[in-house]
């Protein structure tokens, strides 16, 4: 196949205005469908045994990184929310399609001992641990002047901040030299919109703990690193409570739409992979153009 223009490949604005009421979204809800590289992913063999923890792995970037890591040869565990196994079993079937072990982990993340029970049954099940994704986040339209509930605060800073760190303390004694941690940061760590307040926050807080870690951990001769994603078309941004901003989301980056998750997969694969040997502290921007 020759070059695909990277303008046309999918989708462009403007996307259908049909907004989901409930995060993290639902997959079947979403117009047009996202593409998770269920027909499109082929695997090389670059992650052949690799026992591997997703976060949020049912859905959205999540599922497309669980589908890339079991057809390069991982076993793949993912945690997600009960209210969610549909779309789990979703990926867990692409997983078990790529005949490779797959583990579901539902539980409420905001809550440690679903953190603690992810990790404690991934090494079970699998005889240790490899590759931890630290990728599970929500995020919501935000009115002006920082009017924000409390609890609606605490939802993203327990999920997006306080849940990674509690993987992190769990995993780490079970991580062996050669093993890699990913984070998922965001473009809103670099430049964060006023209308994602709090989940920008999070983001840019999640590049200071990705750096930190990978200075402690080299040591270790585990490797951290992170993904900053542009616009992705994930179930969470129908769930945002954008009206306009979603009819055009994705417009603003250079190659004038959003990316898919599938767009994302590739750039996981390499960090977990022996080719990224010698990267940590790395913040891998996946973001159609725009500059972080």
């Amino acid at each position: 196949m020759g070059n695909v223009d990277p303008r046309t490949k999918y989708p462009r604005p403007p996307m259908p205005e049909r907004k989901q009421d409930r995060q993290p979204g639902h997959t079947d809800l979403m117009e047009p469908p996202p593409d998770h590289g269920e027909s499109s992913y082929r695997g090389s063999e670059r992650l052949v045994g690799l026992r591997t923890l997703i976060t949020g792995g049912d859905s959205g970037i999540g599922r497309a990184v669980a589908i890339a890591f079991a057809r390069e040869g991982a076993d793949v565990a993912i945690s997600y929310l009960p209210s969610e196994h549909d779309d789990a079993q979703a990926t867990e079937a692409r997983i078990v399609e790529a005949e490779r072990r797959c583990l579901l982990l539902p539980g409420d993340l905001r809550e440690e001992a679903a953190c603690v029970e992810a990790v404690e049954r991934t090494v079970s099940e699998f005889g240790g641990l490899d590759v931890l994704v630290l990728n599970a986040a929500v995020q919501s339209e935000r009115d002006p002047n920082a009017a924000i509930a409390r609890d609606e605060i605490m939802n993203v800073f327990t999920t997006n901040l306080v849940a990674p760190l509690i993987m992190m303390r769990e995993a780490a004694p079970h991580l062996q030299p050669g093993s890699s941690v990913i984070v998922t940061a965001s473009i809103q760590s670099f430049n964060p919109g006023p209308d994602l307040l709090d989940y920008a926050m999070t983001k840019a807080a999640l590049v200071a703990f990705t750096r930190a870690l990978a200075t402690e951990q080299g040591e270790r001769g585990v490797r951290v690193n992170a993904v900053a994603p542009g616009p992705v078309w994930t179930p969470l941004i129908p769930a945002t409570g954008w009206t306009e901003k979603l009819v055009h989301f994705g417009e603003d980056t250079p190659l004038g739409r959003p990316a898919q998750p599938a767009e994302l997969a590739g750039a996981y694969v390499y960090l977990a992979s022996e080719e990224a040997s010698y990267v940590s502290g790395a913040v891998v921007p996946v973001t159609g153009g725009k500059h972080l």
